[in-house]
Parts: structure tokens; C-alpha cells; sequence
């Protein structure tokens, strides 16, 4: 590294789970490395000028949300009613400002919402009706229907859960064709060159949830965290274990008290929820610019470039 040269980097995953060499196709495989890698080069492109942490983790989640091979924003899932609702967050780690939404259903970009929330508005988390009000009154567009959201990958996946649910839940396992219908989740944590750290995490939930149901992307501490004395993460996996084991302020919180490393905390805080049930992963940065990704699942998306610009892009454990 260059002398003088101040420390930054992003992390970013698209969602844990099973995911098998076997069931993605060279042609799939490249498209979601292509997606992890655009995201990539928004965030840093961001940090790289000496823009906030904000904003990179927040563009890398929007083109995240973008991309419908990612379960956020465009592809997202649907939930029993055959709906899409979306949540997101993003956390400010120098000022433990925070901004968060909960079932949106005609919001393009869940991540700008909730930046919104955090900038515009005493709260931190709104949701439904009361939150997409509040988009319309500060002019972000409402769509006026759920086409948006749609791909018949996500349909189809929601009708063999349905079916799987009809035969007493035989086989429901077997019938998630892919990890993004159980695990899937972006997220981004960066930290900037000015030494602040930021996190970001969107979802469309989990295929085939109840209506009304909000997993841990959204809940602070739960999903996501950000704070400067530690480190910023984003979660992804079995939403109602890692809100239970506080997963993202877990891993902040054993640096804080207990002067772990991050690695070893993020490892040990994912490690809770998995004692409770869940499973799923988790990225982490903390004030140094050390970065974390562990899962404890068969893959998770992910990716990160670091202050001297080399990209990662990784799927498989």
C-alpha cells in the first residue's frame, strides 16, 4: 500500500445458503458474479473519490436491489398471499443514526427508503402504508402496481413450496430450488477513507412467509449495525434465529467487551444463532479495514475490494 494511503474497503453479499455447483449452470454462475461484481465497482468507485460509507454501501444495495437474480427490490419473493413485500436498512456507524422500512410493496428501491427515514424523518423504522406515504410526500415514486417486482423463477418457486405445504410439508426442503428462496438477502458495509463505517442489507423476505412477516434485515441489531468504535455488518440467513441471537450487534458488541478480533466475534455471534436453529451468514468491517464473510451454510454470494482496488468475488465455500 501506498504511504499515506488511507485504509478503505466494501464487503457485499447476495444471500447464504444452499447453494450447489450442480444447480448453477457456468452461463447463471457468471450472471450472478457479473451482478456481485457491478455492485462492487458502485461502492468503490464511492470510496475510492473519498465519498462516505453511506453512500457506497447504499449504492452497492441498490444495484443489488436492481438485479433480479438477487432476492431485493426486482426478484424479489413471494409471500404466502402471493404478494412482494420488502424491507431494508442502513446505519450510520459514526453517528449510530439508522434509518429502516418493513413491508413495502411500491417502492422500487427499498435501500433509498430507509435512507430517507434516516435523513428526513425522528424515526427509524416505519412500515406499510405509513411508510409509503411518507416516500410520496418527499417524491419518491410509488409504483402503481407489483409487476415491477416479478420473475417467474420466484412464482414458480412460491407454487412447489405451496405444494410441498399441501403434503404436510414433505419434502419443503427438497423443493427449494435455490438458496435465494430461503436465505436471500443483499447487504453492504463499507468503511471510508474519513475512518467511517456504515451498513446497508435489503430483502424480499422469504418465500411462501406469512403476510405481515419482517425478518431480521430491517430490525437494527438483528441484521444490521454500524458502529465506528467496532465494526459494520449485514446478515443473511434464517431472519427470526438472528434477530433472537441479536447476530449483527452481537458481533460489535464481543469487540467492544471482550476485545475480540472481528473475525472471531463475527464467527462466534453467527455461531449463536445456529445454536438457537438458524443458519445463514454474515459480512463484517471493522475500523481497520479487516473484513469478515463467514456462513455456515454450503455458499453465500459475496464479494469485496479493499483501498488498493483488488476485487473478490466468491459463491461456493
Amino acid at each position: 500500500m501506498q504511504t499515506g494511503q488511507k485504509k478503505f474497503g466494501l464487503v457485499i453479499h447476495g444471500g447464504a445458503g444452499t447453494i450447489e455447483r450442480s444447480n448453477l449452470t457456468p452461463e447463471r454462475e457468471r450472471e450472478y458474479r457479473a451482478g456481485l461484481e457491478r455492485a462492487l465497482a458502485a461502492g468503490y468507485e464511492i470510496l475510492k473519490r473519498g465519498g462516505s460509507s453511506l453512500d457506497a454501501t447504499e449504492a452497492a444495495v441498490r444495484v443489488l436491489e436492481d438485479d433480479p437474480h438477487f432476492n431485493a427490490g426486482k426478484g424479489a419473493v413471494f409471500t404466502n398471499a402471493g404478494t412482494n413485500e420488502l424491507d431494508a436498512a442502513i446505519m450510520d456507524g459514526k453517528t449510530l443514526k439508522a434509518g429502516a422500512v418493513a413491508n413495502l410493496r411500491h417502492i422500487q428501491n427499498p435501500i433509498g427508503l430507509a435512507r430517507m427515514v434516516m435523513d428526513k424523518s425522528p424515526h427509524v423504522l416505519m412500515t406499510g402504508d405509513g411508510a409509503e406515504t411518507f416516500a410520496k410526500e418527499n417524491g419518491v415514486p410509488i409504483l402503481p402496481d407489483q409487476k415491477y417486482f416479478f420473475t417467474q423463477e420466484r412464482w414458480d418457486a412460491l407454487q412447489k413450496m405451496k405444494a410441498a405445504e399441501k403434503n404436510g410439508g414433505v419434502g419443503e426442503k427438497k423443493f427449494i430450488i435455490s438458496d435465494q428462496d430461503r436465505h436471500g438477502t443483499v447487504g453492504a458495509v463499507a468503511l471510508d477513507q474519513n475512518g467511517n463505517l456504515a451498513a446497508a442489507t435489503s430483502t424480499g423476505g422469504t418465500t411462501n412467509k406469512k403476510a405481515g412477516r419482517v425478518g431480521d434485515s430491517p430490525i437494527i441489531g438483528g441484521g444490521t449495525y454500524a458502529n465506528n468504535q467496532t465494526c459494520a455488518i449485514s446478515c443473511t440467513g434464517d431472519g427470526e434465529y438472528f434477530i433472537r441471537a441479536v447476530v449483527a450487534h452481537e458481533t460489535s458488541a464481543l469487540m467492544e467487551h471482550r476485545g475480540m478480533p472481528l473475525r472471531d466475534a463475527a464467527e462466534t455471534a453467527l455461531d449463536r444463532a445456529k445454536q438457537l436453529g438458524g443458519s445463514g451468514g454474515l459480512i463484517a468491517i471493522d475500523k481497520n479495514g479487516e473484513m469478515a464473510l463467514p456462513f455456515n451454510t454450503n455458499g453465500m454470494y459475496r464479494g469485496y475490494v479493499d483501498s488498493r482496488g483488488k476485487f473478490v468475488v466468491e459463491i461456493y465455500r
